[in-house]
């Protein structure tokens, strides 16, 4: 097998991971400047329009109507993301299967949000996927904020859908991001993961980006001499 069916089959796969409002887009442009670089940002598009309907705007207005809907085609379109081939030797994704999973169907199962045989039902289309789906990835990248950081950017970006969300809500989803990806206790990652200072100011934040570059790239070569 070729070098280059190798990439076409596999690419090396990175997923960037944190919570809203963390710089995951700014991060996505800033490699979007390399030719082996596939860059797929969050399918944001896709819940604003599924066949007409807002899903994004439904859940953040009505989370226990609309919640299981939408994490279920949250669940689709990442799979659809996962499983999108491409002939470049790298892949970062925004987000994934694993922390709409392990994060926000799970903090909305807690919540009580989502009922239990609702979450069941996700959660079984989830482990079935896993088990039968390459869904493998190679690294993940946690962009790590203090919830009061985000909760500033997030009211700047003024996004329509987001303006029901509370600075406890953040605070929230930040201790889910961190009990998965820092300290470990919830969950497994699917991948090694590496953490970046994602408070830091954007005239700043590319020196951590640069960080990041040996990363993937040393390690996408490694993948390919194998």
């Amino acid at each position: 097998m070729s070098k280059r069916a190798k990439y076409e089959m596999k690419p090396f796969t990175v997923l960037v991971e944190g919570n809203i409002g963390s710089g995951k887009t700014t991060f996505l442009n800033y490699f979007k400047k390399y030719e082996n670089v596939c860059v797929m940002a969050e399918p944001i598009d896709m819940w604003r329009n599924c066949g007409g309907h807002n899903l994004l705007e439904y859940m953040y207005e009505d989370r226990e109507r609309w919640g299981f809907t939408f994490q279920s085609y949250v669940q689709l379109t990442m799979l659809k993301q996962h499983t999108l081939k491409t002939r470049l030797p790298i892949k970062l994704m925004e987000r994934s299967i694993y922390s709409a999973r392990y994060c926000f169907v799970e903090k909305m199962h807690r919540d009580g949000i989502l009922p239990s045989p609702s979450a069941s039902v996700i959660n079984e289309w989830f482990k079935w996927t896993i088990a039968n789906v390459d869904t493998s990835v190679d690294l993940i990248i946690y962009l790590r904020t203090t919830p009061d950081v985000v909760y500033q950017r997030m009211q700047e970006r003024n996004r329509k859908e987001e303006k029901t969300v509370s600075l406890t809500y953040l605070t929230e989803m930040h201790e889910m991001h961190e009990n998965w990806l820092y300290h470990k206790t919830m969950f497994t990652c699917p991948a090694p993961v590496l953490v970046l200072n994602a408070d830091l100011d954007k005239s700043v934040i590319a020196e951590e980006y640069e960080r990041v570059e040996p990363h993937i790239f040393s390690n996408c070569l490694s993948v390919l001499a194998s």
